[in-house]
């Protein structure tokens, strides 16, 4: 890292000030978003040694107290308990966007070929039906249950085409219904404790969006921007929300998580990690008071892989707030 730390007398001081600008001018990627953030920011701390190709999507489960999240192109479930200290992996042979947990002892989860169930225990695979077998380039990319027990999942095409992906919700019937139209890459979701209000995130808008949310029907309305990224913070991917209502966002090619008050659109609080691609977080533990990040170190190249040796991993923060707890999905 280059040392900013300058002692000019004045007589050289024109100079020295052009030798500082140069050396500025030095300071890597790694340095600028990484070494430098990381003396005033909370400490990420890898849980365990594992990365993925795309890791997203992660869940906390109360009942066995276990950290769950995808690795969508390897299409694999992941789970890890913080009682026993083990990883295991579910192959479900598919690209897998999104799982949600389900009151039946399952996962519904979001594959390539479709919406399907996935067994926690046995890994066995029930499929469902798929609300865009007609559309055959597109796959889901992140899903999320909302406080009525209804899942949420967005779609994408794998070109990244604009306006190409759809936001559908499931109902407890598995009925699909398409609540936004024209996605291009559908990502993150929250609702208001209240449940008054849904945010979402299409990434390359770097937007936040706010809608006047209705508990029993699932209907959206008024449509309203609530936060605006800096395109130098890198992509919105991500998100989940704490118990004051506040947003945490991840950032895709931006090398942190951010809190943000969807009240004013201001950023509260930054947290740096070690790797470029952040994609998404949640609260877990005993308390739900510690970030579960999850990261990618797909389209890396071999040099920036070996300036982060760590894209892909799943990292924590602990104590760095106050989550809610998981909604899950109330099957008939």
């Amino acid at each position: 890292m280059v040392d900013k730390t300058r002692v000019y007398s004045n007589s050289n001081h024109r100079v020295e000030k052009q030798i500082f600008k140069v050396m500025e001018n030095l300071v890597t990627d790694y340095e600028k978003w990484v070494i430098l953030p990381f003396m005033n920011s909370p400490s990420p701390k890898v849980v365990f040694a594992h990365t993925c190709l795309l890791g997203e999507g992660p869940v906390w489960d109360a009942a066995r107290k276990t950290v769950c999240w995808v690795d969508i192109l390897n299409g694999e479930v992941h789970e890890f308990s913080t009682v026993t200290q083990h990883h295991r992996k579910i192959e479900v042979k598919d690209m897998v966007g999104a799982i949600a947990l389900c009151n039946n002892g399952e996962y519904i989860a979001a594959l390539k070929s479709g919406l399907a169930f996935v067994h926690q225990e046995s890994g066995r695979i029930r499929m469902l039906h798929h609300p865009e077998v007609h559309l055959p380039g597109n796959r889901f990319n992140d899903g999320k249950c909302d406080p009525a027990g209804r899942f949420w999942v967005g779609t994408m095409a794998l070109s990244e085409a604009p306006g190409a992906g759809n936001l559908y919700m499931i109902d407890k019937n598995l009925a699909h219904t398409k609540k936004i139209g024209g996605v291009t890459i559908s990502n993150g979701m929250a609702w208001t404790a209240d449940h008054q209000t849904f945010y979402y995130i299409d990434t390359p808008t770097y937007k936040v969006v706010a809608y006047r949310y209705h508990l029993l029907s699932g209907e959206i309305t008024d449509r309203s921007v609530v936060i605006k990224i800096p395109k130098d913070d890198g992509f919105p991917d991500g998100m989940t929300i704490d118990a004051e209502g506040m947003l945490w966002i991840a950032h895709w090619d931006g090398w942190q998580v951010t809190r943000w008050d969807p009240r004013t659109g201001e950023k509260l609080l930054r947290i740096a990690l070690p790797v470029a691609r952040v994609t998404s977080c949640t609260f877990g533990g005993e308390h739900l008071q510690d970030l579960y990040i999850t990261s990618a170190k797909v389209g890396l190249s071999e040099t920036q892989l070996a300036e982060q040796p760590l894209a892909g991993a799943l990292f924590l923060v602990k104590n760095c707030g106050q989550g809610v707890e998981t909604a899950v999905f109330e099957c008939q």
